[in-house]
């Protein structure tokens, strides 16, 4: 009895998929050379917030089961967090308390994003960009809240399906350069 808390479920290789995905895109070159995202701990982690917010996004709009896999997907993201945090050293007693910041920053994110993105236009997603992603330049915020648009738009696209069986396919985030290199 006590082994099936060990086991896999049938979901885990959907789950694994998608924040698979979900981290990839997140680690893509060109969000730290073109859209001018800090290439920092803090940087990336909001990355792979990000995309995390705007998977779980779709995911609610597919009721019950789609708000299942969302959570799921919260959920792995938390582990991953959790085990990021043990790596980096932080200690048995402290990563609770981190993991409590890391939770209210998705979901502090995820209510900054929706209201951004119910806006007719992106002014509201840049300048929540600004405000998550310190460090990054109010030209490459207007840059990074337009790819935020699509990646909104190509998930709202999305049949339920794909998601249910491990799959989701973000847009290119190929752009030209929108930071100045020194």
């Amino acid at each position: 009895m006590i082994l099936r808390l060990f086991q896999r479920g049938p979901r885990s290789a959907t789950i694994s998929g998608l924040y698979g995905a979900i981290v990839a895109q997140a680690r893509l070159p060109a969000f730290y050379r073109s859209y001018g995202v800090p290439d920092t701990l803090d940087g990336r982690f909001e990355m792979v917030l990000l995309h995390t917010v705007l998977v779980v996004r779709r995911l609610r709009g597919e009721g019950p089961d789609g708000q299942q896999l969302g959570q799921a997907i919260f959920d792995r993201f938390c582990s991953d967090m959790d085990g990021t945090l043990r790596e980096m050293g932080v200690g048995d007693l402290t990563v609770p308390k981190q993991m409590k910041k890391v939770g209210g920053a998705f979901y502090e994110r995820q209510e900054a994003y929706d209201a951004a993105l119910a806006a007719a236009d992106d002014a509201a997603l840049a300048a929540q960009v600004e405000r998550g992603f310190s460090g990054i330049t109010p030209v490459a915020a207007v840059a990074l809240a337009a790819y935020i648009r699509r990646v909104a738009q190509r998930l709202e696209n999305q049949r339920a399906s794909a998601f249910s069986g491990g799959h989701v396919a973000f847009p290119d985030a190929g752009i030209g350069p929108v930071v100045a290199t020194a």
